[in-house]
């Protein structure tokens, strides 16, 4: 088995991450295969044979040569610093990760026969979800009424109300032996796109965006002031509408949302100046922006299903993990898809000033960034050498390495629901997820 290992191959495989990644993956695998076959060449007791080279070129030595090897250091002293930055330790442990993570992988792939297809299954408990929105949204205030109503169109996803649909019909099943949708978990799933929207009215309004979901944005047609109130009516709707359920756990639960939101467009304002925290910081603002509604309404839905806690936080963690999943392919779209696609400008982000994933993992190759990053690309030029950067390094490479790396925890930690329809729909809605185009 040793002969065929090809180390050469796996070094040349990680070197355009990172030179001191590159450098401590070399020197650990030589420095093993050094043990290993000097240990075998001792108990030959043969003093001058070689070791062959077909196993690794480092250990063609006679013995004398091996001898002098003993006391030289097996990783060549350079300059640079023998510690890998925080960018390539995430690389490592995302590497090492999927070495865990098989398991997971193989149970997916088994259970590819039985793929299904997740819009289909929760296609009747979502067939009215807008429209039942629009009436909660009634108002003696027309104008009011079709400013919050205008996002509510049927032509959005409707992806995060439809991943609360199927945890709650999973744990249903798991629980009750029965996968109907409680009228409580209804009310959540629409609670959740409502938080959504308002937090889209409201992102328009701070980004200035001209378009939202190929037409024009509320803040263009009505103007900043009426679209904030929209979105805070919005809110107002959907805080009634949880009152209702008279659940003080699940308020309190779904209240951590919109502290989430609001924490996390805070710290997408700021930019860390140590280059060492930014890529936590990175996760950290996509977890709140993006990730905490997700989990928090899956975590709601788990309680009003009568889950116990450990259910209660497998249904957390999923949703955690796949709205990671989902930001990051998000911030990989930014750069590859057109406007068309995506239904906002291409490069938005760099554009706002925003360093994503893919920019971090760029600045491993190109440390220039790092500067532009901190002035938030608004230099003239700034944008254009940002966006060259991200294409000519492996930045969307591991950013997708990343996202797979969240999918692969999220299935995790629904691995241990009851075998179901809706549990092998949440399978394919995870790869579902790493796989749009936008």
């Amino acid at each position: 088995v040793l002969k065929h290992i090809n180390i050469s191959s796996f070094v040349e495989h990680f070197s355009s991450t990172s030179p001191s990644l590159l450098l401590s993956i070399h020197g650990f695998n030589h420095f093993l295969l050094f043990f290993i076959f000097k240990t075998i060449v001792w108990t030959t007791n043969s003093s001058n044979s070689t070791i062959p080279s077909t196993f690794c070129p480092l250990l063609s030595v006679s013995t004398e040569k091996r001898a002098k090897l003993r006391t030289t250091p097996l990783v060549p002293i350079r300059p640079h610093k023998l510690v890998a930055s925080p960018i390539s330790q995430r690389l490592l442990s995302t590497s090492l990760y999927h070495q865990k993570s098989s398991s997971v992988q193989q149970n997916t792939q088994t259970h590819q026969s039985k793929s299904i297809n997740p819009f289909k299954l929760a296609e009747n408990d979502l067939n009215s979800l807008y429209a039942d929105i629009r009436k909660e949204l009634w108002t003696e205030r027309p104008e009011l009424e079709e400013i919050a109503g205008y996002y509510f169109d049927g032509q959005g996803k409707a992806f995060r109300p439809m991943v609360v649909v199927l945890i709650a019909r999973a744990l249903n099943h798991h629980i009750q032996r029965r996968p109907d949708l409680l009228e409580s978990q209804k009310t959540v799933a629409m609670v959740t796109e409502m938080i959504h929207t308002a937090s889209l009215v409201h992102d328009d309004v701070i980004d200035t965006a001209d378009t939202r979901r190929g037409k024009a944005s509320v803040n263009v047609l009505w103007g900043q002031k009426k679209a904030i109130l929209a979105g805070d009516y919005i809110l107002s709707r959907a805080s009634q509408m949880l009152a209702r359920l008279q659940n003080e756990e699940v308020i309190l639960v779904l209240s951590q949302v919109l502290l989430d939101l609001v924490q996390g467009e805070f710290m997408q304002m700021g930019s860390k100046e140590d280059e060492n925290e930014r890529f936590s910081h990175y996760i950290h603002k996509s977890f709140k922006k993006t990730a905490s509604l997700i989990a928090y309404t899956c975590k709601a839905v788990a309680l009003l299903s009568g889950a116990n806690q450990a259910f209660q936080e497998a249904a957390f963690q999923y949703g955690r993990n796949l709205g990671i999943a989902f930001q990051l392919v998000d911030d990989l779209l930014d750069f590859v898809s057109s406007q068309a696609e995506l239904g906002k400008p291409a490069a938005a982000d760099l554009k706002l000033g925003l360093a994503t994933a893919p920019v971090l993992f760029a600045c491993e190759k190109f440390p220039d960034l790092n500067i532009m990053i901190m002035r938030r690309f608004s230099e003239p030029g700034d944008v254009e050498k940002a966006y060259e950067a991200v294409m000519k390094s492996d930045g969307l490479y591991h950013t997708r390495i990343l996202a797979r790396k969240h999918a692969d925890e999220a299935l995790r930690h629904v691995s241990g629901f009851s075998d179901s329809a809706e549990r092998h729909a949440l399978i394919s809605l995870t790869e579902m997820t790493l796989n749009r185009k936008k």
